[in-house]
């Protein structure tokens, strides 16, 4: 085997190593399923990840020779090239990532990194301040107490700003929101109006203890919040249109 095909395969070993630590970075820790769909990640990452384990070792194909006085230099940039490339793929998915699942009102809202106000941030009670790196957390939150404070939140959302679920100054524990979650929790019947019939009911066999539900509102698609009433808890997210 020659020198240039075994640097080749190296390359590509490592690629791919590496490629699978990052995988299981993004979708398990970060993007716990089924959020990765519902934000729209999946398709475009694997597209670059793909791009990026296969044109670096095919770079060493194509230059590696064994007696290269420039031999160095050209595996440094391509080494410098592909992490750049993985470090910005890195880097979207990171600002992307779903840090909050909050209820308001009717429904829940999953929550990215870079959609959080932090304006008021200094106001949030500690356990919100900080953004998650293990999957989204749940909250609840609540509207402004002062008039015009509330006026200033409506006026902003209906400009495109953010909105209750976006600012963490607003967050309340689930807990402290039992009553008005249970008031609008939707039966579980209600999900055959929008799915096939036969599909909600091989999900839902798997999350027994669930008896309601609400609609979880994010970016590429949005799902549903299983939920048990009783307890006021949150069950699982699942990947079912929670309208038409």
């Amino acid at each position: 085997m020659s020198a240039r095909l075994n640097a080749f395969l190296l390359h590509l070993a490592g690629s791919v190593l590496i490629a699978l630590l990052v995988l299981l970075l993004v979708f398990r820790l970060w993007y716990p399923a089924p959020l990765h769909v519902a934000l729209g990640v999946t398709h475009i990452f694997l597209l670059l990840l793909l791009v990026d384990v296969v044109l670096g070792p095919l770079l060493t194909l194509l230059v590696y020779k064994v007696g290269k006085k420039t031999l160095v230099f050209d595996m440094a940039v391509i080494l410098i090239l592909q992490l750049a490339a993985l470090g910005y793929g890195l880097w979207t998915v990171t600002e992307s990532r779903p840090v909050w699942a909050v209820f308001s009102v009717d429904r829940f809202d999953l929550v990215q990194a870079l959609d959080l106000d932090m304006r008021q941030l200094h106001s949030a009670r500690p356990e919100y301040r900080a953004a998650s790196w293990h999957g989204p957390r749940w909250a609840g939150a609540v509207a402004p107490e002062g008039v015009e404070e509330r006026n200033n939140l409506i006026f902003e959302s209906a400009m495109g700003g953010s909105d209750i679920p976006q600012r963490p100054n607003l967050y309340r524990p689930l807990s402290e929101m039992a009553d008005v979650l249970r008031s609008r929790a939707r039966p579980l019947e209600e999900l055959a109006s929008y799915n096939d019939t036969k599909q909600v009911r091989e999900v839902l066999a798997d999350w027994p203890e669930a008896d309601a539900w609400l609609p979880l509102k994010a970016r590429a698609r949005s799902m549903v919040v299983l939920l048990n009433k009783q307890r006021a808890e949150v069950v699982s997210v699942i990947d079912l249109n929670p309208w038409d």
